[in-house]
């Protein structure tokens, strides 16, 4: 220890480690940062349909997204997964017009989406959002709450001919049609919320948990009809799962947020069983 020095006084040696340090830190986070961006790349191909770009965002003063990147093709899925309060559902929130976006871009096939309000996301951008929270009307009929889906999107008139699709297609819903939404149980009502969400006609569907709480049967009926989706109407699905086993298996794309950031990118398969990127190992 060297006397001649006050308490808390650093030597220019110790300074100039500090600082290498941190220019360290920051090149490592860089290359990580070019690493997911080149393998998001090659997931979802060259001319994405959503494609975000160093999204910062957050509520107020607190910011909980710090330079997220994504990107999707049409048709595909992508599970986003990872610890609780990692941000997983600010980045839903983000793409849809929900919290707010200090810096970055939402592009949905090259357009710039990302300044344009729910409404507008829905209407104009072709973005639909199933909340974590229902967001059924509880009084109206299974049919009355799907009609409303149509509605939103400003389409009245197709509205009632999108329902009998939606009943066609999904017998069980069918046979609740004049029931109140209140009467349903948990996987009726988030089988209605995604039934509600195609008669919008996205072409970017935003679904949080679709399979929390509910019996390993339901959620599977759940990703079977997220699936059936995709490829008999190529629409796009971000789905936000934090049973990540269920959510990764029927996933193209998988990515694991930790504290507002992206930790890994792969497939399902590969995140499910590279223990690098396993996203049941502790961030190191």
């Amino acid at each position: 220890m060297d006397l001649d020095k006050g308490p808390g006084v650093r030597d220019p040696a110790s300074r100039r480690g500090s600082r290498d340090g941190m220019r360290t830190g920051a090149a490592t986070r860089a290359a990580h940062e070019v690493r997911n961006r080149e393998r998001f790349d090659a997931l979802a191909g060259h001319n994405p349909l959503l494609r975000v770009d160093g999204l910062c965002a957050g509520y107020g003063a607190k910011e909980v997204l710090h330079g997220i990147d994504l990107r999707l093709g049409a048709g595909q899925l992508l599970c986003i997964t990872g610890p609780g309060g990692s941000g997983k559902s600010t980045l839903l929130h983000s793409i849809f017009g929900l919290a707010e976006v200090s810096s970055g871009r939402v592009e949905i096939g090259g357009r710039n989406v990302t300044r344009l309000g729910p409404n507008a996301k829905l209407r104009d951008a072709g973005i639909a959002y199933v909340l974590h929270d229902s967001s059924l009307f509880p009084e109206l009929t299974v049919e009355q709450n799907l009609w409303l889906g149509g509605y939103l999107r400003g389409r009245d008139r197709d509205a009632r001919r999108a329902t009998e699709q939606v009943f066609e297609r999904y017998p069980a819903l069918a046979a609740r049609r004049n029931d109140p939404a209140r009467v349903l149980g948990d996987g009726e009502c988030r089988l209605l919320e995604i039934a509600r969400a195609i008669v919008m006609h996205p072409r970017v569907l935003l679904v949080d948990e679709p399979s929390t709480a509910l019996d390993p049967n339901v959620a599977r009926a759940i990703f079977a009809m997220l699936d059936d989706l995709r490829s008999s109407e190529h629409l796009s699905v971000v789905m936000v799962e934090s049973n990540a086993e269920r959510g990764l298996e029927a996933a193209d794309i998988g990515c694991v947020v930790r504290a507002g950031e992206i930790a890994a990118v792969g497939t399902g398969a590969e995140l499910l069983g590279d223990a690098a990127l396993n996203p049941f190992c502790p961030s190191s």
